[in-house]
Order: structure tokens, then sequence, then C-alpha cells
């Protein structure tokens, strides 16, 4: 394969797809060459259709979900040919996304928990690109047509599916709407671009109202006013690098999972004078944070402990 790609003969058999990534973030802009999207504050998702074999939904780290969102068990219903989709799986509560009920969800195992849950916050689709339509990869065509493909192979959208809507040409005004509606941004995509598998393109642009970045669990550091920091990295150049620490909204189940990993003897990178007494742990978790503002040195102002993220890898956790 090159550039990214691979061979396509039998993508939906394989069922082995590692989504393409947001490579860049920037000041929202108006362009024509460019298609704008809300931002959804949820857990990314490749949708398996078939409107006679059913539906599989797998995360990121291509783990198969469906267990957990057991509601969407159906929307195969809601299509009408064979397809795979790159979406997003969020609970909608007060009308907008609810990052911790999603996050909550993906870690619960329990299957009356998840169908309470299910009852309680129900979860939802929303598709954003089509991968595969009828019988073949369609990754090579432009978004434009890859849009236009996706509303053909939908029949009809429901509380539980639905596609995103686009805007063309106003993404500043855009933006200005998600920001009113407190809403997490919008993200803008060249018109032209093709799909390419695990690659961090440049074509697509986040443009954020809430703040917030993912960052890899190195360690924790006990405070002696019994708070906890857990420390942060993220790959810089393929290195993974020291990012700072966070406290606030550190605790619970996510604190216990972090508490069970392994120890290391040694940090995973240079840490700076204040560590000596951290704990350090194999980094193989991922975590939001969420904040105000970075400094010139990358330091977050104000960040607070989002939760963990079981859709993503360690690798994917670099700085922008």
């Amino acid at each position: 394969c090159t550039s990214g790609r691979r061979d396509m003969s039998d993508l939906f058999a394989d069922k082995n797809i590692r989504p393409m990534l947001i490579g860049a973030e920037g000041e929202a802009f108006d362009s024509s060459e460019y298609l704008y999207e809300l931002k959804l504050d949820g857990e990314r998702c490749v949708a398996y259709l078939d409107p006679v074999l059913g539906t599989e939904l797998r995360n990121k780290r291509n783990l198969k979900i469906l267990s957990k969102v057991p509601e969407l068990s159906e929307i195969h219903k809601q299509i009408c040919c064979r397809c795979i989709l790159d979406g997003e799986l969020a609970v909608i509560r007060a009308g907008k996304p609810d990052f911790y009920e999603i996050q909550r969800r993906s870690l619960m195992s329990n299957p009356l928990k998840i169908e309470l849950a299910a009852m309680r916050f129900p979860a939802c689709f929303t598709a954003f690109d089509l991968l595969y339509y009828e019988d073949h990869s369609v990754t090579d065509l432009p978004l434009t047509e890859r849009k236009a493909l996706l509303q053909k192979a939908v029949i009809e959208e429901s509380a539980r599916f639905a596609v995103s809507r686009v805007v063309e040409n106003n993404g500043v005004a855009f933006f200005q709407l998600a920001k009113t509606q407190n809403l997490e941004g919008i993200v803008a995509k060249r018109k032209d671009s093709r799909y390419y598998f695990e690659k961090r393109t440049k074509d697509w642009i986040k443009c954020k109202n809430l703040k917030d970045a993912d960052y890899v669990v190195c360690g924790y550091l006990p405070k002696e006013n019994g708070m906890t920091s857990i420390l942060l990295g993220q790959y810089v150049r393929g290195a993974l690098t020291y990012k700072g620490h966070v406290t606030l909204g550190v605790g619970g189940e996510s604190f216990h999972r972090i508490r069970k990993l392994p120890r290391l003897d040694i940090p995973p990178f240079a840490a700076p004078n204040g560590n000596e007494n951290a704990v350090w742990v194999v980094p193989t978790l991922c975590c939001t944070v969420k904040y105000m503002e970075k400094n010139e040195s990358g330091k977050l102002r104000q960040p607070v402990f989002k939760g963990l993220r079981e859709d993503k890898l360690p690798e994917e956790c670099v700085e922008l």
C-alpha cells in the first residue's frame, strides 16, 4: 500500500478499519473549498450496516461496542444497502452532546446497568462520512461525492440515527452559532479530500470553542491535601513527552482504573522537578483534559480532567 492506503478488496468482511484523523487546529474561516459541520462531543465510531445481516459498531481501536449501546442494534434498518459509515456516538442531554454520559457508558460491562442507562440516556449515531457503498470501497472519491452517496444510502433518520448536516462557505458564522450554543466547535473539511485510513490529515481542520485535548496517562502524584494529580504526556515527533498534570476532576472509576495499571520504576520521559514522588504507570490509557488556554510552552491554564477515552490509542495523542 502507499500513502496510507491498503487493499480494499474485502473492506466490509475484514472489519478492520482505523479511521482518518483530524490533523490541524485553527481559527474559523470562510472558504468555498471546504464543507463545515459540527464537532460532536462524543466517541468516534465506524458502523458496518447491512439491511439483512444487521448492525456492527466498532470504535477507533476496532473494538466491538454494540453491547455498550444496544439501543442502536437496529439502525441497519434505516439504510437501503450494505455500507460502512464513519461517525460519532453521542448521548444528547438538554439538546447537547454529553461526553460524560457516553464515556460512562463505554466503561460499563454489566448488561442490566447498560440497559437502564440506555433507557434513561439513549445514545445516537451521527454519520458524517461513507467509506463503502453496496459492494465496493468509495474512499478514493472526493468528500462531496461520498456525502452524496451517504444521503442516497439512508432511507430515513431517527432519534437514534442521523446524518451530519453541512454548511458551505460560511465557516465563521457557523462557528459563532456553535459558540453561542456553547457547543464544542466545528470541523472544516476540504470538498475534494479523499479518505485515508489511520492518516492524520490537514484536509480536516478543527475550530474549537470549548478547548480540550487528548493525553496519555503516564502516572499520578498524591498530594498533601488528599487530592491527586494525573501526569500527562503526548507524542511529539514520535516520542512520548511530558505535558504537565491535571488535578481538578480526578477521581471515581477513572482514577480507580489508573491505579490498577502496572507500575514503572522510571518515568517514560524526562520529567521536570517536582515529580519525585510520582507513581509512574505503563502508558496505555488515554484521557481528555479541558482547559482555558495554553501558554507558549504548552502548559495548560485551569485544566480539568474530563475522563478516560476507550476509543483512542496512546499513539493518537499527538501535539497538534
